[in-house]
């Protein structure tokens, strides 16, 4: 019987994370459903939109992959000049490293003896993580186990922006971290601050998200100004993410942009409206999850194949790629029932049709594979390899 730790390193080893070919390609309608699928072109445009944006900016690009929680993504991303990857989770960058990824950055506290010694074995494999600290004592045990294993481990200071999630107060606290970091632990490595503002990245309306961001981000851009002025060099700074990406450039304070669900979009991100937009449309959904209309039980309802098992929500509903007129209500944890109030087309039993995610990230963790679709067919599957890897 394996210990712990023989059992997670090998399902690390051993989760699936190639691409599977297969022998002939499957036309879109011919899929079993639910499938999460990912229309390629889309995606391309996305990628190719936000590297392009950062680098007119003087920004880095640092992708947070537990929205799509996929080695094949990630590697896509910093190919097209991504300079690395977030994780939000210990397990996440264990299995981006076990896939080749070497430059992570674990945007979440890591505290207990167990999940620091993962870290560091990971950063003895892996020169370019990064990892988070928001606290003197926690600083202290990462130093130490750095020491026990005489590796230098880099690190970025959390600063909260007034969510009182993670990350530590901005100012003379954080100052003081940063100090005793530079001048007690020499195991470790300041490389800079992070401050990701989560709060800011759904509110509705550019102009109110835009004003309400600059008000967060100028105590990171005091505290930053802080820490040069005594001395401490600031490589890097941090943050943000795909609702605030034209946002930064005005602000002037990030080095390292971690947008993540650009690449798919949903409807949540949509709905908060872009630059003289209604909607949010710099980036288009390219992430939808194919359903299969299975019931007629009265004449103005049709029930789909899809229900909280294929979709995840906490505020809106899924809506159809190319069908108007209609309302998607949860049937359980297997069915969505659409209500016809006035369809744009005629929906039949066996239709499969696309709908749009109402949000990304957890949708995504609740399918195994990606079926990514290109001229109306799929010809291989792309493992959601860091799937349920919460810990």
């Amino acid at each position: 019987m394996p210990t712990l730790q023989e059992f997670i390193d090998d399902s690390i080893t051993n989760a699936p994370a190639a691409a599977i070919e297969l022998s002939e390609p499957v036309p879109l309608d011919e899929l079993p459903t639910p499938a999460l699928i990912i229309d390629l072109d889309v995606f391309d445009k996305n990628l190719t939109r936000m590297q392009q944006y950062v680098q007119e900016n003087a920004m880095g690009l640092r992708s947070h992959t537990k929205m799509h929680k996929c080695p094949i993504i990630a590697h896509k991303q910093i190919a097209a000049g991504a300079l690395g990857v977030c994780a939000a989770k210990v397990s996440e960058a264990e299995i981006m490293r076990a896939n080749g990824i070497m430059n992570v950055l674990i945007t979440s506290p890591v505290v207990t003896p167990e999940k620091i010694r993962r870290v560091i074995n990971l950063a003895a494999q892996a020169p370019g993580l990064q990892i988070v600290i928001d606290d003197i004592g926690v600083a202290n045990l990462f130093d130490e186990a750095a020491r026990n294993v005489a590796i230098e481990l880099g690190v970025l200071i959390d600063l909260d922006p007034a969510m009182g999630r993670t990350g530590i107060e901005t100012g003379e606290p954080a100052l003081e971290l940063g100090k005793h970091i530079k001048n007690d632990c020499n195991n470790l490595r300041f490389d800079g601050l992070q401050m990701y503002a989560g709060h800011c990245m759904h509110i509705e309306g550019f102009d109110k998200r835009k004003e309400k961001y600059r008000q967060v981000l100028q105590s990171g851009s005091e505290t930053k100004a802080m820490f040069e002025d005594n001395g401490i060099e600031v490589p890097v700074f941090s943050g943000g993410g795909t609702g605030t990406f034209n946002i930064e450039p005005g602000v002037g304070l990030l080095t390292d942009l971690q947008a993540g669900s650009y690449v798919f979009m949903d409807i949540e991100y949509r709905d908060i409206g872009g630059q003289g937009s209604e909607h949010f449309i710099d980036f288009e959904p390219s992430l939808f999850v194919l359903v299969t209309a299975i019931s007629k039980p009265q004449q103005r309802l049709i029930t789909v194949d899809a229900g909280f098992k294929s979709f995840a929500s906490d505020k809106m509903s899924p809506e159809f790629r190319d069908v108007e007129g209609v309302t998607f209500h949860f049937g359980g944890d297997e069915h969505g029932i659409i209500q016809l109030t006035n369809p744009s087309r005629e929906l039949n039993l066996g239709d499969k049709l696309p709908m749009l995610t109402p949000h990304c990230d957890p949708t995504v963790n609740l399918h195994d594979y990606y079926f990514p679709v290109r001229d109306g067919v799929v010809s291989e599957l792309w493992p959601i390899t860091a799937r349920g890897r919460s810990q």
